[in-house]
Parts: structure tokens; sequence; C-alpha cells
């Protein structure tokens, strides 16, 4: 049944200007849709459940942002950015700007944003809060590659910064000293800026899912299963296996519901909160562990504001749990237009 706000808002629909989705896909193939699947998802969704929706389109003009609030005036902010000017790091400009405004918005607020951003940060921060993450080390761009002697192998190399599984492969896998300055230097190259190598840990890819700000709510874990795994190939989430659909079909890629006990789950849910408190994040998140054989969860990454096309890993977690995309999504507004920056 199709949910329908009580309160019908008038929002802006906050996005890059290459990923303003049309009106219909009436005609389109899905690697067509692909790139502006979630911008169409959403505004699609929103307008369905009443709601008054304003495509935006931005690049590198914040002017475009000053113009829409005061010629639309909108309750909200529905942010749907990844990068500003072609930076990933400068979306908490954005919602700075945003804070500055005075305008209510979605997602993460630029604090929490910062801090998860920082790969090294982050686990530097959870470290200080004995939250389990891997051994890492930072390697700046133009300088040489030494491993510091407490960081074992095998360790996993990627850009410090860069989302969406950018740059990673199975050839991030490093087993020795060579491989290890071989593939933060192709880093280098192709992010031009920092490499972080961090510990290889063996296990399960658990997904957590959390949406609140000062209350948190967690969902169904979600893992990432790999069927045919090739033999002595890690199971990771590699930049192919994450957008390149036939592969996935090879490799018998499944997202699906994580097959853990009644404690694990207790366990996990606690350690995602404290995760996303010691982040400062709001809004949404979703936070990627690594399980080990014992039971063990190591923080890989925190995502605030993941991808919400529907089907995707944290729409389909929270579904699962019992409330729908549309419900979704008006939750995320909900905390939005409740969300106090001084606290």
């Amino acid at each position: 049944m199709k949910f329908i706000a009580k309160k019908p808002l008038c929002i802006i629909a906050l996005m890059h200007e290459d990923l303003v989705p049309p009106d219909s896909t009436d005609g389109l193939t899905d690697k067509e849709i692909q790139p502006w699947k979630m911008e169409y998802d959403v505004c699609v969704t929103l307008e369905g459940m009443g709601h008054t929706v304003h495509k935006i389109g931005l690049r590198s003009d914040l002017v475009v942002i000053r113009e829409a609030l005061d010629t639309i005036k909108p309750d909200i902010v529905f942010n749907m950015l990844e990068e500003f000017d072609g930076q990933f790091l400068f979306d908490q400009n954005v919602v700075s700007y945003l804070e500055l405004k005075k305008v209510p918005y979605t997602g993460c607020n630029p604090r929490g944003l910062t801090l998860a951003h920082d790969k090294a940060l982050c686990k530097k921060i959870l470290s200080y809060h004995r939250i389990p993450v891997p051994e890492f080390a930072v390697f700046q761009y133009g300088r040489k590659v030494k491993r510091p002697k407490r960081l074992k192998f095998p360790l996993l190399v990627k850009s410090l910064d860069a989302e969406g599984s950018i740059g990673i492969s199975h050839a991030s896998i490093c087993n020795d000293d060579e491989s290890l300055a071989e593939r933060a230097q192709f880093i280098h190259r192709q992010s031009d800026g920092p490499a972080i190598a961090e510990q290889y840990i063996k296990g399960r890819e658990i997904y957590s899912s959390v949406v609140g700000n000062e209350r948190l709510q967690t969902f169904v874990p979600w893992e990432l299963v790999i069927e045919n795994l090739p033999e002595g190939a890690p199971n990771i989430a590699t930049s192919k296996l994450k957008w390149d659909y036939e592969y996935q079909k090879k490799v018998g890629l499944k997202n699906q519901p994580a097959n853990l006990s009644p404690e694990l789950e207790r366990k996990l849910s606690r350690l995602a909160k404290r995760i996303y408190r010691a982040l400062y994040l709001s809004g949404y998140a979703r936070l990627d562990f690594r399980m080990t054989e014992e039971g063990e969860f190591y923080l890989l990454e925190a995502n605030p504001n993941p991808s919400l096309s529907y089907g995707e890993d944290f729409p389909e977690a929270v579904e699962h749990s019992g409330v729908p995309y549309d419900e979704l999504l008006q939750l995320i507004i909900n905390h939005g237009l409740h969300y106090h920056r001084n606290r």
C-alpha cells in the first residue's frame, strides 16, 4: 500500500547536475538508468507520497543553492550530493552552507561527514573509544612507502578518502613490501592523494544500517556474499564487483540478511550505535564490518548518506525490517526536520 505523507512538503532535491533524472525511464536500459537511479527513485517516490519536489543540479557554484532557496523557500533540502567541484571531501562544505542558511536538510551533519570521510582519523577516534578497527598506516603522496613494523601482512591498500570502492581490486591485497609500495603508488597516481594500508581481516562482510539523531534505530544486519568466488581470491567489495552487473552475475553476488545468532545481532547493534555516536553522525548511515570466525566485529568504513537507490543494501535492510521504501524516505525527512545543530 502506498504511503501518503500526513503533511505535504515543499522539497528541494539537491544532486549533482549530471545526475538530474528525467521524468520517465521509458525506453531506457538499466545501464542508462544506473548513474542517476537513486536520484530518480527518491524524487519519484517523494512525489508519489504527495510532496512537491524541485530537482536542483549542482556542480561547483553555491549561488545555485542560494537562488533556489530564495525562489522556492523549501521546507527541507533532500541532500543527495556525494561531492562538490569534483572533490569528495567538499560535500560537508555544502551542508555547512545549508546550516549557515538555517535550512533543514536530510542526512549527515558537516562534522560527521568530515570524520567519516577521513578513514585514518575515523579509525583513530574509534581506537580511542576501544572499538575494534584494523591496524593501519597512511602513505602520503610523493613520499617513500615505508611500512611500520607493527603493520603485518596481508594488507588492503586503498584511497584515504575516495568512496564507492574506487581503486579497490584483488590487486589491492598485498603480501610483501614490494607489492605494498607498488599499490600505494598506484593509488597516489589514480586519486592524486594519500593511500591507506590496513590489516586485511578474513571473515564475513556485514553491514549495519542506522537511522536517527539522538535516538538511534538499527535494522536487520545485511551481508555481502560471493557464491562463486575464485579459489584463493579475497571476498572484498572491489570496484568491479560494485559497478559491473555482468561480473556480479558471474561471481554470484548476493546481498542478503546476515544469518547471525540473536546474541551477535544485539552485539552488532550496540557496537553500531557506539560508532555512530563516536563519529557524531546524524540522519542515516551504513556501517561496514568484517566479522571473524570468533564473532568479533571490526569496523572497515563508516558511510554516512549511503545510496538510497531502491534495491541497494541500505534500503533493502530497512525494508526487510518492516519499513517500506517510501516510509524510509519520510523517516529520513522527519529526522532532518528535527535535527538540532547545537546538540
